[in-house]
């Protein structure tokens, strides 16, 4: 990578030319990330043309731009009818309108009307992450048949690892794998060989669930239908994978308590970043007032013992993590599909029994570092240990009821993360502890 970033520099382009077409195209898309900007476009013009849309589609989103608003109309032809459909419209998704049209311009007609027809399905759905690059099959061809037909026709298929059986409506009948092609007598039908009974999905089906699909039964490939099971495309493993990890990254940021986005850290303008994170801190520190509220409306148990305001910090981070513990586990537990809707139940039966325990175990230690180590007054000590007691079996519920509930109202679970419960956990926290005081301590 070094030598040919070094023959850029030095404008030896023959010999880069050489050495990158030794490369594989995902290690020749990562070869940009590294050069200077100025650089991109003129390196990827050496690239010969059966290679550079392979590489096109790897590029991250910025570098695409750059070259697309730098290349002559006739190379965005070349690469956009190169580009698998699936590839395409993750490209359009991405790129700003005076761009789309550009490469729309470019595009041959079919390509274009495919293009503007996957444009209408659903963001984030199944329809729009599909390709129709796919082989189909008649369930009347022999084995011999299909065989002939998958080299005439799947040259240019992104995948030819599962073949599809539809109709002449093209309503999908069956689907059979290459490898079982291929180890059938040639006179055998494929009606005979083929599996009918097809999971599929539909073009208006979340992408989550259809990675969810894929992972439960270890597909490689998903034919999508239309309400009217006419097949229209199929799902690969490479969008799926590119699909979870889109979908845990806004999983991570939501339980961050930031606006979900896409775009890389380091590239990404401090306001943007700045703007994702500012609305949730605002909703937190609003909400954090009725915190300062129940500390003013027991001013006078704090004023009478003012030694309970030490241990406050304490109590309050306790059960702030363990109300995130609690949600962490839930919410992974919703998105895999291990937790269902009905589970409300269990999952309060099993954090109940859960919180106790390690209530019981928290709230020993806690009482014998502060009675026997530090000396603390019994009432106080005790005092301290009920509250403790209370707010991690408090939280632990709460943390593993909310995602649930928000699950229940169609909202994502990932909202229901660390920040919110910890807010939540501490108002019911300082009520518990001052109530407490005030029964034990006498005030």
């Amino acid at each position: 990578m070094e030598k040919i970033i070094e023959l850029l520099k030095d404008n030896k382009l023959l010999e880069a030319k050489t050495k990158l077409i030794d490369l594989n195209v995902v290690d020749i898309a990562q070869l940009f990330e590294e050069i200077d900007k100025e650089n991109v476009v003129k390196t990827f013009r050496i690239l010969p043309k059966d290679i550079a849309a392979d590489v096109f589609s790897y590029l991250n989103y910025d570098e695409q731009r750059v070259i697309i608003e730098s290349i002559t109309d006739s190379e965005i032809s070349n690469i956009i009818n190169d580009l698998f459909v699936d590839d395409a419209i993750n490209l359009l998704e991405e790129m700003p309108a005076n761009v789309v049209k550009k490469i729309l311009e470019n595009a041959e007609e079919h390509k274009r009307t495919v293009i503007n027809q996957f444009l209408n399905y659903p963001l984030n759905s199944a329809g729009s992450a599909m390709t129709i690059e796919y082989v189909d099959l008649k369930k009347e061809m022999t084995i011999e048949e299909a065989i002939k037909h998958i080299k005439k026709t799947g040259v240019d298929k992104e995948t030819i690892d599962t073949c599809y059986v539809i109709d002449k409506d093209r309503r999908l009948e069956g689907v059979l794998s290459i490898r079982t092609i291929i180890l059938s007598p040639n006179e055998a039908k494929i009606k005979d060989v083929m599996e009918s009974k097809v999971i599929c999905v539909n073009t208006v089906d979340d992408q989550e669930t259809v990675a969810n699909i894929f992972k439960k039964y270890d597909f490689t490939a998903m034919p999508v239908v239309d309400k009217e099971n006419r097949l229209v495309g199929i799902i690969t493993i490479d969008d799926i994978v590119d699909i979870i990890e889109q979908e845990n990254t806004e999983d991570f940021q939501k339980m961050a308590a930031m606006e979900p986005s896409e775009e890389e850290y380091l590239k990404t303008n401090v306001f943007s970043l700045a703007k994702h994170r500012i609305i949730w801190l605002l909703v937190l520190m609003i909400s954090a007032t009725f915190t300062g509220n129940i500390i003013k409306k027991f001013e006078d148990v704090l004023q009478s013992v003012v030694i309970l305001a030490a241990f406050i910090p304490m109590l309050m981070d306790t059960g702030g993590n363990a109300g995130s513990q609690s949600s962490t586990l839930i919410i992974r537990g919703l998105a895999l599909g291990e937790i269902k809707l009905n589970d409300f139940m269990k999952v309060i039966w099993k954090e109940l029994r859960v919180s106790s325990i390690v209530a019981v175990v928290l709230s020993l230690v806690n009482f014998l570092r502060l009675y026997l180590l530090e000396g603390t007054d019994i009432y106080i000590s005790i005092t301290v240990c009920i509250s403790l007691f209370c707010t991690v079996i408090l939280a632990k519920v709460i943390g593993g009821v909310l995602p649930i509930i928000a699950k229940k109202f169609k909202l994502d679970p990932a909202i229901m993360a660390s920040p919110l419960i910890t807010t939540i956990v501490d108002a019911f926290a300082l009520i518990i502890y001052f109530t407490t005081a005030k029964v034990l301590v006498g005030i």
